[in-house]
């Protein structure tokens, strides 16, 4: 999955060290709280190393994980999982989510009707547990770390933010996303149910490959998804008060000085 995910290029990768790439085939699940023991172990090794880690990305999940430690949620149930996804077969994932909007009316509105994997978690957490996922969140445990956190976030301006989705994802069909796919297909038992099938970008031409859609609405779909993706990120950026907030217009030379402090 190197287009649809923007991984560094090989020459960037020669040039810059980095970590936690291909760490699991995309038939195969990675937690956050897999996530957090593999970045404190990297982190740590680094450190010993007298050199400075750069976190990168917009997963504020795993962000919020590594900072926060993790909630005390139970762990995912086969069984479960399978019983909501033949519910969502039968009824549609929108109507699991006016369930959800039943039994947890403060997590049916931060996750989308759509939101497959959100949904199925927050359902199967209260099946497991019978509390709300909600009442849940909050309370992490494993909280401290062995090394301090400072963060920051880029908050573009919405129209360059939009103007460069729509870009990006153009030039990832531009650079064959769409025949990524089709070899990840014939590579691995991949089914549109899995969470690497579920990101943006490759959830759309999923459809386009077992045409449902044609290239046009694949296109205007996935750049709509990222969209609201986008969106869902700076409302998690929001959380964190903490964050060093660079704008779109100085936020190179912001960065730099940010950078140098850590020094």
């Amino acid at each position: 999955m190197d287009i649809g995910t923007a991984k560094p290029s090989a020459a960037e990768r020669a040039r810059v060290p980095h970590h936690l790439v291909d760490l699991v085939d995309p038939d195969q699940r990675y937690s956050a709280g897999q996530f957090r023991a593999d970045a404190i172990r990297i982190i740590s090794a680094i450190l010993e190393r007298n050199r400075i880690p750069l976190l990168v990305g917009g997963t504020m999940l795993y962000y919020r994980t590594l900072a926060r430690g993790l909630d005390e949620l139970p762990a995912a149930h086969p069984g479960v999982r399978a019983a909501i996804e033949a519910d969502a077969a039968r009824l549609g994932w929108p109507a699991l989510h006016a369930q959800l909007r039943e039994i947890d009316p403060e997590a049916a509105r931060r996750i989308m009707p759509n939101d497959a994997q959100r949904i199925q978690r927050a359902l199967e957490v209260y099946r497991i547990a019978g509390k709300p996922l909600s009442a849940l969140l909050g309370h992490p445990e494993n909280r401290a770390l062995p090394f301090a956190l400072r963060g920051a976030c880029l908050t573009p301006d919405r129209a360059e933010l939009h103007r460069r989705i729509e870009q990006r994802f153009d030039d990832m069909l531009r650079d064959g996303l769409v025949d990524e796919l089709r070899r990840l297909r014939e590579r691995f038992s991949l089914r549109p149910d899995m969470p690497s099938m579920r990101a943006v970008g490759y959830r759309q031409v999923w459809c386009l490959l077992e045409g449902r859609v044609d290239a046009a609405t694949m296109r205007a779909r996935a750049i709509a998804a990222t969209r609201q993706l986008a969106k869902r990120q700076i409302t998690w950026l929001r959380s964190f008060p903490d964050l060093a907030r660079l704008d779109g217009a100085g936020a190179e030379d912001a960065a730099r000085r940010l950078f140098h402090s850590f020094l």
